[in-house]
């Protein structure tokens, strides 16, 4: 399948469509899956939400501005660590979490993950620009003793108009469970569909490579990913490295070359 074609400029901002809209297509071997039932570490089972339905406001008390996008899903942490409290960004999109824990995480990835917490876009063209230019990447900081790579993937779509998104929707919220439950699954994030182009972004972070190739053959990610093979139009499927150098606090992005240094 060709790749999309992301050429025009897109001046208008994004608005909020079903999170549907994002869901990969079948038959990639590493695509960004999404999340089951998710709160924020606060949130109590009574203010329990799931983060992709669609917020919704009074009539009398309208958004003061659209929804650009919505917060990174980070994977809970395995049982036996402290689960981090999200402060609140100065935007107000406290990132959300899964309800099933990571089975284990390496030190490394346990200092992103903190870090992560912080991740958001820094344009509303996301879906246009190149991948390093599209989040906040210079704003992350580890500590300098850590040496590590991990592994990105990006995922550009356009839905096809009129597919049906129930049973694409529930498979892939299965699948993300399943991908954290197995591990490796440190972060998803999606963007929201662009009102004339639909076109959208969504991206994940893993712990490693391998991870990621795992997650391919398990049952509930390949039901979703058979369910979203006509749903769409276009799609382009990209994989970066997050690389961290020892004696820097920061990261860089960097294109996947089929090679490793971990």
């Amino acid at each position: 399948m060709a790749a999309v074609d992301i050429s025009p400029s897109i001046s208008q901002p994004h608005v909020f469509h079903h999170p549907t809209d994002i869901i990969p297509p079948a038959n990639l071997d590493d695509a960004p899956l999404k999340v089951d039932t998710t709160t924020t570490p606060a949130e109590s089972s009574a203010t329990r939400r799931d983060p992709h339905i669609l917020p919704t406001f009074p009539p009398d008390a309208p958004p003061s501005s659209p929804i650009l996008y919505l917060p990174p899903i980070l994977s809970l942490l395995p049982p036996e660590y402290v689960q981090p409290l999200s402060s609140s960004p100065s935007d107000g999109l406290a990132p959300l979490s899964t309800d099933s824990h990571l089975p284990s995480i390496d030190e490394a990835s346990l200092a992103l993950h903190r870090a992560l917490h912080h991740f958001r876009p820094v344009t509303s063209e996301y879906a246009y620009v190149p991948y390093a230019s599209a989040f906040n990447w210079h704003e992350l900081e580890l500590p300098e003793l850590i040496e590590f790579e991990w592994y990105c993937v990006m995922f550009r779509s356009r839905r096809r108009e009129g597919s049906d998104s129930g049973p694409l929707y529930e498979a892939d919220r299965k699948a993300h469970e399943e991908a954290v439950q197995n591990g490796g699954l440190l972060l998803y994030w999606y963007g929201t569909p662009h009102p004339d182009t639909r076109m959208n972004l969504a991206t994940c972070i893993w712990q490693s490579r391998a991870h990621a190739l795992a997650a391919n053959g398990r049952p509930d990610h390949i039901r979703a990913m058979r369910l979203a093979a006509a749903s769409y139009e276009h799609w382009e499927l990209q994989r970066y490295w997050l690389r961290k150098v020892k004696g820097e606090k920061g990261v860089t992005i960097h294109s996947y070359d089929g090679t490793s240094r971990t």
